[in-house]
């Protein structure tokens, strides 16, 4: 309670104040803590009265002399900032995994070549010229039934029936029926020619798809057998072999070999056993190249093919070279100096094929056309220019 007349006898000396009253009036607090009569205190002007029954009853009087103020606490400081946190390593980056294609093309290539094989063997019906008993195995398949073999030894259709569906004949072709350049790679000249060629597609093939997709793979596929049907009619001129036919798809499949090659050669950094692998390959070429001549194929279809494949390889088989890491998996917090997609040598050998590759159809799509005679025919407006 707060007494606000307290008055003291200064002869009284029976009683002495005490040494210390500790009020401090920088605590937070409306009261404070009295160390005399161990209560707390309102504050006043000078601190705090103290309510005890002896000054209250007018035995001391308590003047600021009296209060004892410790000193103010220590100034109030800011603790530093924390320490940054310790710089830790961060391995590089790795590359990302190679991105892999499903590869569906070559199965469809294969479906249609067995497709196309079978309505040959309908459309060549065996029956209607010969016996059944004349025909291989014509009590079992009847109109699908084979030639007898010692007439087709690819135990297949005559060559007029391939000739009808789209062979490749010289003489049909440079009078206006150039179609067949195309048309001639999906026919087969018997079981024989379509098991071999199915399985060097899937050799070879699978894996061109599998990384460079459907495509590139479809686009050189297709290139390489027109080059080897190219290929096929120039060969019966220089033979003057008019009334051969040609059909198959070794002129594609060994320009997927040669763009194998020239896919080696020009992604040389990224393979790790590189003599494995081009053994492999030339292994392949060669046991093709020799069934050609020991079952009599037409291998001028096989060089043109592989040719025009080698040089359309290093245009549409290129890879990012060892080390390039596109900037989209790279970490914002590494400073890595970035390589380049595509080396010098790279970019000189897809130039080389292109310019390789428009040199080799040019030349012989004008053999076979004779472009001094189509110039001859053409007319007068047209020549000037």
């Amino acid at each position: 309670m707060y007494i606000p007349n307290l008055t003291v006898n200064p002869t009284n000396k029976t009683r002495s104040l005490p040494p210390e009253i500790y009020i401090s009036p920088f605590s937070p607090s409306p009261t404070t803590w009295c160390t005399f009569c161990s209560c707390h205190h309102r504050r006043n002007s000078f601190g705090a009265v103290c309510t005890y029954s002896s000054f209250a009853a007018g035995r001391y009087r308590l003047t600021s002399k009296d209060m004892y103020y410790p000193p103010a606490p220590p100034p109030m400081y800011y603790a530093p900032p924390p320490p940054p946190p310790a710089q830790f390593y961060a391995p590089p980056p790795l590359p990302p995994p190679q991105r892999r294609h499903s590869p569906w093309l070559v199965p469809l290539i294969c479906l249609v070549n067995l497709g196309m094989f079978v309505y040959e063997m309908y459309k060549n019906n065996c029956p209607s010229r010969n016996s059944k008993d004349t025909c291989m195995l014509g009590h079992v398949f009847g109109r699908f039934s084979f030639e007898p073999f010692d007439q087709v030894h690819w135990i297949g259709p005559t060559a007029d029936t391939i000739r009808s569906l789209g062979g490749l004949d010289r003489n049909l072709v440079v009078h206006g029926q150039a179609w067949r350049l195309f048309t001639s790679m999906w026919l087969h000249g018997g079981v024989i020619h379509l098991l071999f060629n199915t399985i060097s597609l899937d050799f070879v093939g699978l894996r061109l798809e599998r990384d460079f997709g459907y495509h590139r793979f479809g686009l050189v596929y297709m290139l390489s057998g027109v080059g080897g049907s190219v290929a096929s009619c120039l060969r019966i001129v220089q033979e003057n072999l008019q009334s051969t036919v040609s059909a198959g798809a070794s002129g594609a499949i060994f320009g997927l070999c040669g763009a194998s090659l020239s896919e080696l050669i020009t992604n040389w950094t990224l393979y790790d056993d590189k003599f494995a692998a081009i053994m492999l390959l030339l292994l392949n070429v060669g046991v093709n190249i020799g069934l050609g001549f020991l079952l009599k194929m037409d291998n001028s279809a096989h060089i043109g093919g592989f040719v025009a494949g080698f040089f359309l390889g290093f245009v549409f088989f290129i890879k990012p070279q060892f080390g390039y890491i596109s900037s989209k998996f790279i970490p914002s917090y590494h400073e890595v100096q970035p390589t380049r997609r595509h080396n010098f040598c790279q970019y000189f050998l897809a130039v080389l094929g292109l310019v390789g590759s428009i040199a080799i159809f040019a030349a012989g799509f004008g053999l076979l056309f004779n472009i001094k005679e189509i110039k001859e025919k053409l007319p007068d407006s047209v020549k000037s220019h």
